[in-house]
């Protein structure tokens, strides 16, 4: 049965909830930025997820045991690469405001076709390469203020997370162990091992407050926040996705969601404070740009013919996991 036109009104219902998701993420960065301090990061991370993990657990505990050994195992290290996605998007959005965090994460647009090209041994169309240099252009821009200097430590650690989200939508592509693997079983045994990591580092000395203390110091606001982080930016955003993939093309979905950057800049800028200098807002203003032109490109390569190896645009479907 073919999915349903993009233009009908099953399609348009379809993609509210798809855009929904697109703005909670947008705004994740701002509730996390508001509930985390440098030390409480591996406490919050172990607090949000550990109420998310037996919420997926029970939902899909069947198709759970039917994992193999070697599914787990590479699940596993999946988990690891997840972590440490956490990490990186946490301890930099502390640091750096949750403007520039939502649009220099959005560079994974970007990364994720340009690493796979260069794994492949293919080439990319000029078009995508010059929306690449547009969106990095825009990145330097934006973490300017007032006049050229140093980007913040914040900056440079989104910018790894990119990096790092890049490994793990490339590591889910080429991992033959998961292959075939059950998408929500898949995603528990990640989201179950990254717990296990931030953990095992707030059990380490020096590495900041454990979970209890952090909770102990909450607020109202900090524990809804937690919770909107937990329900919303986690939960309700992986079973939309799964609800709309089966309504619609999965490049349908992935345009939508390709709207979070100009979310997060938005209720950064309306909601956060965040104040953008000329500079910085031309560099906003490239980065959007930027990443929607690559994302077209990249979605017109999914749907032209077969191309040969040597010349074929490599444009892997985005597959993430929201931090």
């Amino acid at each position: 049965m073919s999915a349903p036109a993009t233009g009908s009104r099953g399609g348009r219902l379809t993609d509210l909830p798809v855009l929904l998701v697109a703005v909670v993420w947008g705004s994740s960065y701002l509730a996390a930025k508001g509930v985390t301090t440098e030390r409480t990061v591996p406490a919050v991370l172990v607090l949000r997820f550990a109420v998310v993990v037996p919420v997926l657990v029970a939902a899909g505990w069947r198709r759970l045991r039917a994992l193999s050994a070697v599914q787990l195992r590479g699940a596993g290290l999946l988990g690891l690469i997840l972590a440490g996605i956490f990490l990186l998007e946490t301890y930099g959005l502390v640091r750096t405001s949750a403007t520039n965090a939502g649009l220099i994460i959005s560079l994974t647009m970007v990364f994720t076709p340009l690493a796979e090209s260069r794994v492949r041994g293919t080439r990319l169309p000029g078009s995508f390469l010059a929306a690449a240099g547009l969106s990095v252009l825009g990145v330097a821009l934006l973490t300017q203020g007032a006049g050229f200097s140093a980007p913040t430590g914040g900056d440079l650690l989104m910018l790894g997370a990119a990096a790092a989200r890049t490994v793990h939508v490339l590591a889910m592509s080429r991992m033959e162990s998961v292959r075939g693997a059950d998408a929500l079983s898949l995603t528990t045994v990640q989201l179950g091992g990254a717990v296990v990591v931030f953990a095992v580092l707030v059990a380490l000395p020096g590495t900041g407050s454990p979970p209890w203390a952090a909770a102990a110091g909450f607020g109202a606001g900090d524990w809804l926040g937690l919770l909107y982080l937990s329900a919303f930016c986690t939960l309700f955003a992986f079973f939309v996705q799964m609800w709309a993939v089966r309504r619609t093309s999965p490049s349908r979905v992935s345009l939508l969601l390709g709207t979070e950057p100009v979310w997060a800049a938005a209720l950064g800028i309306a909601v956060g404070g965040d104040r953008l200098g000329p500079l910085s807002l031309l560099g906003a203003a490239l980065v959007l740009a930027g990443t929607a032109w690559g994302r077209s490109v990249a979605d017109r390569g999914r749907a032209a013919p077969a191309a040969p190896a040597a010349t074929a645009a490599v444009v892997p479907e985005e597959e993430r996991e929201r931090a």
